[in-house]
């Protein structure tokens, strides 16, 4: 068999895998590229999770259907808010807080994350600890 089949067939299960797996927001974002890219002239379903663009810190952007439809070339996820919602922003958007992989993608002093539905500020650089375990204080 051909590997490079082989691998678009494996890429095409951890895509259907990831979205009927119904992750909660923080764990899907923890695995943001698994998550298949949008597509123009595609059928979208609610409540679909596709990967488009990326966030302010550089990864991977997800995005949650709000109503079916069929995708437009001008109906991007970044643009037609009335079929897509960011994920792992909250309303006012403010990141909500993942678990770093490692110190590429660790939060620094100063940043401001939600979990848990409060505010958080990291007190440390290269932080990846959880909030209220270490390095990081409840915002006033």
């Amino acid at each position: 068999m051909d590997k490079k089949y082989l691998a678009q067939q494996m890429n095409r299960f951890l895509q259907l895998s990831v979205q009927s797996a119904n992750l909660p927001d923080d764990q899907a974002m923890e695995i943001a590229d698994l998550y298949p890219a949008w597509a123009q002239n595609k059928a979208y379903p609610v409540g679909a999770i596709v990967k488009y663009g990326t966030n302010a810190d550089g990864e991977t952007q997800l995005y949650r259907v709000l109503q079916a439809h069929n995708s437009q070339e001008d109906w991007t996820p970044d643009t037609a808010t009335s079929l897509f919602s960011k994920i792992g922003f909250t309303e006012d958007g403010t990141p909500i807080w993942t678990q770093p992989l490692g110190a590429t993608d660790a939060y620094q002093k100063d940043d401001v994350v939600s979990f848990e539905g409060q505010l958080w500020i990291s007190t440390v650089a290269e932080n990846v600890w959880q909030p209220g375990v270490y390095g990081w204080e409840p915002k006033a």
